[in-house]
């Protein structure tokens, strides 16, 4: 991990939510000095009186900083943070380098780039893995691609925020692949999941039991053996949410369309997802699956019941 003796590198962090917020607070741990940005005053101000700086305003967070990493939802959100009203690429210093974080699609992330190089800065294509514990340990996994001149500018950033740094590339656009291809396998997974626990649940078993034999066995996933004890805690608060993988799936079901590649499994895990989300269910945790099919089959799960439409 490096130091900010050792790079003098002035960072700011847009977006202070469960990932923003801890890959803000690995970087103040790490030596770094950081300014925190997000619509939310007051977890400015806990991020100012915790770990370093805040500021009021996008214009505010680029002023200074060398080093800017955006973690927002998605690729609409990135690009009104840079290119709207009072956007970062107004005030950012010249030669400053951008670090996108969020999950896109490549094309997205390619055009971000271009209008981003552009203006005389750097972009570099970095979305994320790992939830929200490992960013506040900077250990997260970090999927880079872009220009070596850009990647160079912030390796001691990325490097204090991950464990595994993954250099995929030199063109922005592939490290936004990569995320791609996890989130089709990391939807799949906890559909899967879910309705494998909620299939267990049909069968009359003992589901803590079931979770501790399948995590022995070969039809274990990392999602399965993540995931499923929110469900047998019965507790649904949102570590990710159901909605961040309709949008993950969607962009999957648009790409799946554009190249002509069919995605059956992918798409049949976003029509589970999509019906969570319509059962009142979209910004609870991503587990809540299990919940829709507990609804379906007339089963109880522990913990509260789903919500009920209106």
């Amino acid at each position: 991990m490096a130091t900010k003796d050792e790079t003098g590198a002035r960072l700011s962090v847009i977006g202070l939510g469960s990932m923003g917020y801890g890959m803000a607070q690995s970087l103040a741990k790490g030596g770094f000095a950081v300014t925190g940005f997000d619509t939310r005053p007051e977890v400015v101000a806990k991020f100012a009186a915790e770990h370093g700086a805040g500021a009021a305003s996008l214009s505010e967070a680029a002023a200074t900083a060398d080093i800017l990493v955006i973690v927002v939802v998605n690729a609409d959100q990135t690009q009104q943070v840079l290119l709207g009203e009072g956007g970062l690429l107004a005030s950012a210093r010249p030669g400053a380098v951008i670090v996108s974080c969020a999950t896109m699609a490549p094309e997205r992330a390619r055009a971000l780039a271009e209008a981003v190089e552009a203006t005389g800065r750097h972009y570099v294509d970095a979305p994320i893995s790992g939830g929200a514990a490992r960013a506040a340990e900077g250990a997260l996994t970090m999927l880079v691609s872009g220009r070596p001149e850009a990647i160079a500018k912030a390796r001691a950033a990325l490097d204090a925020m991950s464990a595994k740094l993954y250099l995929l590339g030199d063109e922005p656009g592939i490290g936004a692949s990569f995320k791609i291809v996890n989130q089709l396998l990391a939807g799949v997974h906890i559909a899967a999941a879910s309705e494998a626990i909620v299939f267990a649940k049909r069968l009359g078993l003992d589901i803590a039991k079931v979770y501790e034999v399948i995590t022995a066995s070969a039809g274990n996933s990392w999602m399965f053996e993540n995931r499923m004890p929110h469900v047998l805690d019965g507790d649904y608060s949102p570590r990710s949410a159901v909605e961040i993988f309709t949008k993950d799936l969607g962009i999957i079901a648009d790409i799946s369309r554009s190249e002509k590649f069919a995605t059956p499994i992918a798409s049949s895990a976003l029509q589970m997802f999509l019906m969570t989300a319509a059962a009142g269910m979209g910004k609870d945790d991503d587990a809540s699956v299990a919940r829709l099919y507990a609804m379906i089959a007339g089963l109880d799960l522990p913990g509260a019941p789903a919500p009920e439409k209106d």
